[in-house]
């Protein structure tokens, strides 16, 4: 019986053998104290005992309470579509996010709407990122200060983190626990509320066999107040804004404010990797000198009963992650669930040990049916939550939903699949070690039934051109990067068991159905000789007014946060010295700013619409051979710039990197053609693709900076997706259509040459051995990314630039073809190659 007309969430064995808990808990209390020592001994015996776990990997599931929760949990499963831990759910609204300023800009409004809780799992998790740019105007949307904000308000907010290898990723999680963690002091407002887990551990010393080296959490999403929730494939960390224009340039001669992207956020990983992020000083990369790398991904806003499936996921990852690791830790509480009560707490990985570290907290903390989706639907789409998980990451027997679904949903399809995915590593049989995933295989006998039975049918497939960061591919760092690109190329083309080698041995030419794209993007470094001039009068480099300015606006963050446990003296000591810094950084950039006119800089110049000629490539963008430029022709060949546009993408196999997705279909029709044909396609779908194709081919305009009213930065309950109707939205409508295949074809072919030709753009088809590479791109005199030929003219550069629209490129299918591209060693060996695949 609880007290104060609370609801009594324990199981009815618990309720007949303790009828009064309160009397029990008071009783317990005084008369039956344990002494500290004693609980700390059986504390220290558990802990010892976790040393068997080194040879009983199966220890989560052989005793009989952990075989009764795995099976309830896979009776479960088994009555879901794909296997999935969560069933289909009907009327969710949801909304999708291209890019990251629209997906941000919707996360710092629902951030900021919080009124109980706020969920996040992320990859990685930068505290200093601003979640609206341009910075300098928007510095109260920076994510550590929107989070302070919220639990100075008393919102509780649960984070957990991938806790990385830190000698072979550089994301620095100490940093993001220390930062968040540390943004409430004791004694001051919200101390307590912001809670950060790492996970998994690498120390066989602290965790025993309860660890992994090769796999990391890949899930990122946000659940607040069981209300509202945001899935997909951005991490709210540093290098992932981005605008669908995809600038690469960031250097302001008109003001440095202006800066898009401040500190570490300005990353090109090819050139420099991020290193100590915690310290934004050691990785940074001058903006005069090189362009940054662009980010492209989607993200979805979910309203409806797919929320609480989301936050049960976070929830089963919170306790494991408490059992696995901080059981022993009264800073970390177990959180109850509604719906997860009594008998079914185990599916959420509650243990109640006979001592206890940590309360046990009921969510969502005001009721179920208080939500807006509780009581009606709020939506059209019918979706499902899938989810790559495991013993490692989760606590659980293996689950590979999202590979079922992409298999089931593959098979069926009857016109085409289209694909944006980080990677694209699979196998067409079972017997293809160390590729376990299948996709390959129904990707397969989805052309042949078509082939067979007479069908137009197209798989079309986006992926980065280099699916990882690995500066120079010649290199022996590049091997692993090289190592997943071997991988993709025996998946797609090159063999037997690859599914073109599939294809030809059922007599299907593949190269009429499969066809693999990547994006690339280009863009002019605005280093005016007026800029120059300012530099010579100030005796300042921008690079140093480009560090001043991410001092003034990101401060200490940048530095990172103190460990709760270092003294006072030293927090003391080292605000100091920031302080200092910060002066000498502000009085560069006062000496920067004082001689600007003096370099022939004015004060009403709009010089700010040319510090990125990135939207000449979208709808109605000024081409480039009428964008102006401040000086000689010869001094803005300097300026030219190219980089690989990365994409992000899904985990299929449940026992390496987990991953959380989504699956969704429309109830709501939208009338269209397909192949020339009337097609009742789902409307969320249909018009997700149609934005995604008009960007990369250039269909639409250029983002505003400014995104305030655009209703695409809204939450799903503030407005719904504005699709862009037109001329160029009913152009794409019909994927099948020969006209739209003609221009997605031959702009790909135009920009693919044109990037070879301006900058030999790697990796290309022209390199087909080691030896190609070397007289293609020379590794000693030509900086990443520049201008290949210095000797063309000018007016012959911004000719060939204006030819390319949109971002579409194919892949070189055919590079490195007759080199070993991953020769075993260190890097590559039966060890390690399950960590590439």
């Amino acid at each position: 019986m609880a007290g104060d007309g609370e609801k009594d969430h324990r199981s009815l064995k618990d309720r007949i053998r303790h009828p009064f808990p309160e009397l029990r808990e008071k009783l317990k209390g005084r008369l039956f104290r344990i002494p500290v020592r004693m609980v700390q001994a059986i504390h220290l015996k558990h802990k010892v005992g976790k040393l068997e776990n080194l040879v009983n990997p199966n220890h989560r599931h052989d005793e009989m309470h952990e075989k009764a929760t795995d099976e309830k949990r896979t009776k479960i499963s088994d009555s879901h579509r794909f296997k999935s831990f969560a069933p289909e759910r009907d009327g969710n609204k949801i909304k999708w996010y291209v890019d990251g300023q629209d997906y941000f800009y919707a996360a710092s409004i629902g951030l900021e709407r919080a009124k109980e809780t706020i969920y996040i799992c992320d990859w990685w998790l930068s505290p200093e990122l601003f979640l609206r740019r341009p910075p300098y105007f928007n510095q109260e949307w920076r994510l550590d200060q929107i989070l302070k904000r919220k639990a100075e308000q008393g919102i509780k907010i649960y984070i957990i983190v991938y806790k990385e290898v830190a000698q072979a990723i550089s994301c620095n999680s100490a940093h993001t626990k220390h930062a968040l963690t540390g943004l409430c002091p004791e004694g001051t407002p919200g101390h307590g509320n912001i809670k950060v887990m790492r996970h998994p551990d690498h120390n066989v010393f602290e965790n025993m066999g309860d660890m992994t080296f090769y796999w990391a959490h890949h899930e990122k999403f946000i659940v607040i107040d069981y209300a509202l929730a945001f899935i997909g494939g951005l991490d709210l960390c540093f290098g992932r804004w981005d605008s669908r224009q995809h600038p690469l340039a960031d250097v302001h001669p008109s003001g440095v404010q202006n800066e898009m992207f401040p500190g570490q956020d300005f990353n090109n990983n090819r050139i420099l990797d991020f290193q100590t992020v915690e310290d934004w000083k050691s990785n940074e990369l001058s903006k005069a000198d090189y362009g940054r790398m662009p980010w492209h991904d989607v993200a979805m806003g979910v309203i409806g009963d797919c929320v609480y499936d989301i936050a049960e996921h976070f929830v089963l990852r919170w306790n494991f992650c408490k059992r696995d690791k901080y059981k022993r830790d009264d800073r970390y509480d177990w959180l109850l669930m509604e719906g997860r009560e009594g008998d079914n707490e185990d599916l959420i990985a509650v243990q109640r040990p006979k001592h206890p570290v940590g309360e046990y907290i009921h969510h969502p903390l005001s009721e179920l049916s208080t939500k807006p989706w509780a009581h009606e639907r709020q939506g059209t789409v019918h979706a499902q939550i899938v989810r790559s998980s495991a013993d490692w990451s989760s606590g659980i027997l293996t689950e590979h939903s999202i590979q079922n679904a992409y298999k089931e949903i593959i098979e069926k399809a009857q016109h085409f699949v289209y694909i944006e995915n980080q990677f694209f590593i699979t196998a067409t049989g079972e017997d293809q070690h160390p590729v376990f995933n299948t996709i390959g295989r129904s990707i397969v006998d989805a052309v042949v039934r078509a082939s067979k039975e007479g069908r137009k049918f197209r798989v079309i497939i986006v992926i980065p051109a280099i699916p990882g960061f690995a500066g120079d591919l010649r290199d022996d760092a590049a091997t692993g990067t090289r190592a997943i690109m071997d991988y993709q190329y025996k998946s797609i083309n090159r063999g037997e068991t690859s599914i073109f080698g599939q294809l030809r041995k059922e007599g299907v030419d593949p190269e009429k159905h499969i066809f693999v794209f990547n994006l690339r993007a280009y863009d002019r470094l605005n280093k005016t000789p007026a800029m120059q001039r300012q530099e010579e009068a100030s005796g300042v480099k921008y690079q140093e007014v480009q560090r001043a300015e991410a001092e003034e606006i990101m401060g200490t963050g940048i530095h990172g946060s103190a460990d709760p446990e270092v003294s006072s003296s030293s927090d003391d000591e080292r605000d100091d010295h920031g302080n200092e810094e910060k002066e000498k950084a502000v009085d560069r950039k006062r000496k920067f700013e004082a001689a600007r006119q003096k370099a022939g800089h004015h004060e009403d110049e709009k010089g700010h619409k040319t510090d990125t000629v990135a939207d000449s490539t979208m709808l109605n963008g000024t081409p480039i051979t009428k964008q102006p430029w401040d000086g000689k022709p010869e001094e803005e060949k300097e300026n030219w710039v190219q980089e690989e546009l990365y994409i992000h993408g899904k985990s299929q196999k449940g026992d390496h990197d987990s991953e959380l997705s989504i699956v969704m279909e429309d109830t709501r029709e939208l009338e269209s053609t397909m192949d020339g044909q009337p097609f009742t396609a789902g409307y969320h779908a249909a018009t997700l693709r149609r934005l995604l194709w008009r960007e990369h081919l250039g269909l639409l305009e250029a983002q505003d900076v400014d995104a305030s009213k655009d209703q695409n930065v809204q939450p799903p309950d503030v407005a719904m997706n504005d699709v862009k109707e037109g001329k160029e939205y009913e152009f794409v409508a019909d994927p099948l259509s020969d006209q739209v295949w003609n221009l997605w074809t031959e702009q790909a072919t135009v920009n693919t040459d044109t990037f070879r030709r301006l900058f030999r753009a790697d990796p290309d088809n022209e390199i087909k051995t080691f030896e190609d590479y070397a007289n293609w791109v020379p590794k000693q005199g030509h900086k990443q990314g520049h201008l290949f030929d210095r000797f063309m003219p000018n007016d012959e550069i911004r000719q060939h630039l204006d030819k390319i629209k949109g971002h579409l490129v194919w892949m070189p299918l055919d590079f490195l073809r007759d080199a070993e591209m991953a020769e075993a060693g260190l890097q590559v060996n039966q060890v390690t190659e399950s960590i590439y695949t």
